[in-house]
C-alpha cells in the first residue's frame, strides 16, 4: 500500500444513505480472486444500464464532479462483508470515503486496503455536500498525522476518529504483514531471550 499522511483533493457526493456493498459491488462480480478490474465494477447497476451504456444522471458519470474523496450519506457500507466492496473504491481511485455513519465491517475492510473511512456528525456532512453544491471543484485537506478533514474552501476543520494501529498502518503504507516484519528485530529478540523449560 501507499503511505497516507496529507494530500487535497475534490470530491465526488453520493448523498445516498444505507449504501449497501451490493450496490458498491454487485455480487456477479465477486468471482474474481484478485483485485484487478474491481474498480471498473464500482457501482456497476448504477453507472451502466442492461445495454452497458452510461447512465447519465449517475454522479460518478457526471464530468463535473471528481477526486479521491467519496462523500457519502448515511450508514455507507452495510449489508454483506465483502472486501470486494473496498477493492472496487480502491481499484476507482477513491483514497478516503466521507460519511456520518459506517458499518464495522467495511470499516475495517476499508482501512485494510488503504482506504481511510472518515466518519463525521450529521450537521457536518451537510455542510459537506452543501459546499460541493456551491462549487463542485471545492477542495478538501485530509491530514492524517493531524486526523483532520478541511474544507478549504470555509476554513472549516473537523477532526475525526481512527485506531491508533491502523493509522501507524496507513502512514507507513503497512498492511498487517509489513506490520510485523517491520517488528522482525525486536521480536526475534523477545524469542531469544525466553527461557525454554
Amino acid at each position: 500500500m501507499e503511505a497516507f499522511i496529507k494530500f487535497e483533493s475534490t470530491a465526488i457526493p453520493l448523498p445516498i444513505e444505507n449504501v449497501d456493498t451490493d450496490q458498491i459491488i454487485p455480487a456477479r462480480f465477486l468471482k474474481a480472486i484478485t483485485k484487478e478490474g474491481f474498480g471498473d465494477n464500482l457501482f456497476r447497476d448504477w453507472r451502466f444500464d442492461r445495454n452497458n451504456n452510461e447512465i447519465a444522471d449517475f454522479v460518478l458519470n457526471n464530468p463535473k464532479y471528481s477526486g479521491q474523496i467519496l462523500v457519502a450519506g448515511k450508514n455507507f457500507g452495510c449489508g454483506s462483508s465483502r472486501e470486494h466492496a473496498a477493492w472496487a473504491l480502491d481499484g476507482y481511485g477513491i483514497k478516503v470515503v466521507v460519511s456520518s455513519f459506517f458499518a464495522d465491517i467495511f470499516k475495517g475492510n476499508a482501512l485494510n486496503n488503504g482506504i481511510l473511512p472518515i466518519q463525521v456528525s450529521d450537521d457536518q456532512l451537510d455542510i459537506i455536500f452543501k459546499t460541493i453544491e456551491e462549487d463542485h471543484q471545492a477542495a478538501f485537506e485530509i491530514d492524517l498525522e493531524a486526523q483532520q478533514f478541511t474544507i478549504c474552501k470555509k476554513g472549516i476543520h473537523i477532526n475525526f476518529e481512527i485506531d491508533n494501529y491502523k493509522k501507524e498502518c496507513l502512514l507507513k503504507g503497512y498492511d498487517d504483514i509489513d506490520y510485523l516484519l517491520d517488528l522482525k528485530e525486536e521480536i526475534v529478540a523477545f524469542e531469544n531471550q525466553r527461557t525454554i523449560y
